[in-house]
């Protein structure tokens, strides 16, 4: 087979061709340089953020012809050796399917001999973290020792796994998530060079379903063309990655803020006939609803918003109908009921339930507002003015005391009540404290010691200990 993926055909082959690891490639390039090569490195990062590759790269820069050098030539033969993973002095090893004590030995008994080859000896272990703990234990010595012309390079995804003993050994670089924008700017050069058509909107869609992972939006770009061809559409695109219908998440934001909740229940129904997971379908809804407080809280919204022309204006126009306030109560809402969502044995009734109270939020009465209202009544009562008021405005002021009440004194009524509690168990014990300074009951007590006290103990016949009778009522 000719054919390479595109996470293979343009992965790089220099530090220079490296995408958002600045600081790392400087770091290794100053190292070579300056001759300050460590014996063992830990590369960590999540997946596809160039770990391994910048371990190829080192690993070639240590042992190209021109060298070493920060810019190894990619031409010589130990350069294509290590491109075309053939040469023998550049083990990469993979740690989940090689992680007992005897696959370290055997690397351990092989890492004493010189480079056959090649100027270093490059151990590449990949998912380090996988490694059992005696092999990490076997390793430690050749780390801290290594043979000469030997460098270790561990990378992996879970850090906190490895060991504080072998990372110690180690210099360790984190590797960071790649940007969305340096994520399009990368696919864009891959469909010019490959003279494919995609919107900016297709290249956004694919840099944020990456989350930061530029093998995973190569992987992507690469499935999309085997679906649609050199031409890619957006609503093929859409399908592809499984995105929600854009349409049904301002259904939702619609009903809610025109209070039906009754059109709630079919708009959920629609959600589950489409094949949707509802726990993927909630998350969408809160960036949707994030997406809406953007909207209406910021001047250029599109400047953070990776949305096409279209989509854009309906954002804006939805966000006009309600305040910042009110999109911002909506999202800290739907944030805190995702847990619910999560560990719900019925999810389906969870979320109907939740939009239901959300298309309720309107009738709220903001505490403002109820104050207000208040201390109005307060000054038309006190008017000189010599108004008479009826029954109903005292009443008025009575159910707007405790609704404030109800708002902000939550607190004050638990602590009246545990004093209440507390107050009734004090009122009891001086009610047992009295009683029992009565002298019928004091007198009745006397006699209820002495009896107690009178009591013998009891010799078994087989044997010469003595115990007290279980009827405390028998007197020996």
């Amino acid at each position: 087979m000719t054919y390479l993926i595109y996470a293979r055909k343009y992965r790089p082959k220099t530090f220079e061709e490296m995408i958002g690891q600045k600081p790392v490639v400087q770091t290794l390039q100053n190292a070579i340089k300056n001759d300050r090569v460590a014996q063992a490195y830990i590369f960590s990062g999540m997946r596809g953020v160039g770990k391994t590759t910048a371990a190829r790269i080192l690993a070639k820069a240590l042992n190209c012809q021109q060298g070493p050098t920060p810019t190894p030539c990619n031409k010589c033969e130990f350069c294509k050796a290590i491109n075309e993973d053939r040469s023998v002095d550049v083990l990469e090893i993979d740690g989940a399917s090689n992680r007992g004590i005897d696959e370290v030995r055997s690397l351990r008994e092989g890492v004493k001999y010189r480079p056959l080859h090649s100027r270093y000896k490059v151990i590449i272990i990949d998912e380090v973290h996988m490694l059992t703990v005696p092999a990490f234990n076997a390793l430690l010595k050749t780390l801290e020792e290594p043979p000469p012309h030997t460098v270790f390079i561990f990378a992996t995804t879970e850090f906190h796994k490895v060991p504080a003993t072998i990372i110690s050994r180690c210099q360790h670089f984190e590797f960071k998530k790649i940007s969305q924008k340096e994520i399009i700017n990368h696919l864009l050069d891959i469909t010019q060079k490959e003279k494919i058509t995609i919107s900016s909107y297709g290249l956004n869609l694919i840099a944020e379903a990456a989350d930061g992972s530029l093998r995973d939006a190569q992987s992507l770009l690469d499935k999309a063309v085997a679906f649609s061809g050199e031409a890619i559409n957006d609503e093929d695109l859409k399908e592809i990655l499984g995105t929600i219908n854009r349409d049904i998440l301002f259904a939702f934001s619609r009903k809610i803020l025109e209070e039906k909740a009754e059109e709630i229940f079919p708009l959920v129904e629609k959600v589950i006939e489409s094949g949707y997971d509802l726990r993927f379908f909630y998350k969408e809804l809160i960036q949707h609803f994030r997406n809406l407080l953007l909207v209406k809280s910021i001047k250029n919204p599109q400047d953070l918003l990776p949305l096409n022309e279209e989509d854009m204006n309906n954002l804006k126009e939805e966000a006009k109908k309600a305040s910042e306030e009110e999109w911002l109560r909506y999202l800290v809402a739907l944030q805190q009921g995702e847990q619910g969502l999560k560990f719900s044995s019925h999810p389906r009734i969870y979320l109907e339930v939740f939009m239901v109270k959300l298309s309720h939020f309107k009738k709220i009465t903001p505490l403002k507002e109820i104050m207000q209202e208040l201390e109005d009544i307060k000054k038309e009562i006190k008017s000189p003015s010599g108004k008479k008021f009826n029954k109903d405005t005292f009443q008025k002021q009575e159910i707007l005391e405790e609704k404030i009440a109800s708002e902000a004194s939550g607190q004050k009524i638990s602590e009246k009540i545990s004093e209440e509690i507390g107050d009734e168990e004090g009122k009891r014990e001086r009610e047992i404290e009295t009683a029992l300074k009565d002298p019928s009951v004091q007198s009745f007590m006397d006699k209820f010691k002495a009896q107690v006290l009178s009591i013998k103990p009891i010799k078994r016949a087989d044997s010469n200990e003595s115990k007290l009778p279980f009827d405390l009522r028998r007197k020996k």
